[in-house]
């Protein structure tokens, strides 16, 4: 017998059902480990969303379908789950459409040293850093982890009219990856605004499924709403 056959007191004939218990007994606690954590910061609501993602028939990923113009056009914002690229983590497209002009709506988000950010509930500071060519480099922190300072790099590509953003210090702020992009489309005198995300920290599938406030959709909508209606005070200011 190896050291590890003694250890769990079965010969070498048996211990690879042995290792197989042992694997599926240690998955299923740190799984209700995490649930419970994710339980005490979500309440009532939490627990539902909890269960559902233990149990074994929940997917996390719908076909992310483009909407028809009708949907489009109705002003409300769009979500969609998506698959995450790597083995871990969460992804998300949203789009929704804003009442500006491409070129205007362009301006508009590519306008980095801004205090017109700070209208924005979920957004505490916002601080230009530096611009190397196409790659800006910006701060924010965020109502929901106000000590965190989230560092993000955007890289323009204005042929294409998209913008490709990756947070640079996820370990600072508990995240192991954060990046995606924004694409931006004429729709004859408005602008279509795609937003696709992949990103990974502790609870995140407790997060893009709890369905209240603090959650992936009240977060997502909320930030396209605002924006929404920003883009019209500012219009005026892009539209020279």
């Amino acid at each position: 017998m190896d050291h590890l056959s003694a250890a769990v007191g079965v010969n070498k004939s048996t211990y690879p059902k042995v290792l197989g218990k042992l694997h599926g007994s240690m998955n299923r606690s740190l799984k209700w480990t995490n649930l419970s954590k994710g339980i005490l910061r979500f309440g009532l609501s939490g627990i539902c969303a909890a269960l559902l993602c233990a149990s074994p028939g929940f997917s996390s990923s719908i076909s992310a379908t483009e909407p028809t113009e009708q949907q489009l056009l109705s002003g409300q914002p769009l979500i969609y789950k998506l698959t995450p690229e790597r083995k871990d983590g969460r992804g998300y497209k949203l789009i929704y459409m804003v009442d500006a002009p491409l070129d205007v709506f362009w301006k508009f988000k590519t306008d980095f040293d801004n205090q017109f950010l700070l209208s924005n509930k979920l957004i505490i500071s916002h601080r230009f850093v530096s611009r190397n060519h196409n790659a800006v480099v910006t701060e924010n922190e965020y109502s929901n982890k106000p000590k965190a300072v989230f560092r993000w790099q955007t890289t323009l590509l204005p042929d294409q009219h998209r913008l490709k953003f990756i947070l640079l210090n996820p370990e600072d702020c508990a995240q192991k990856y954060h990046y995606g992009y924004i694409q931006m489309e004429a729709f004859g005198q408005k602008t279509k605004v795609t937003q696709v995300a992949y990103f990974d920290f502790f609870g995140v599938s407790i997060w893009v499924s709890y369905p209240f406030y603090g959650g992936m959709s009240y977060f997502l909508k909320y930030t396209a709403g605002w924006e929404q209606q920003t883009i019209l005070k500012l219009k005026n200011k892009y539209e020279e």
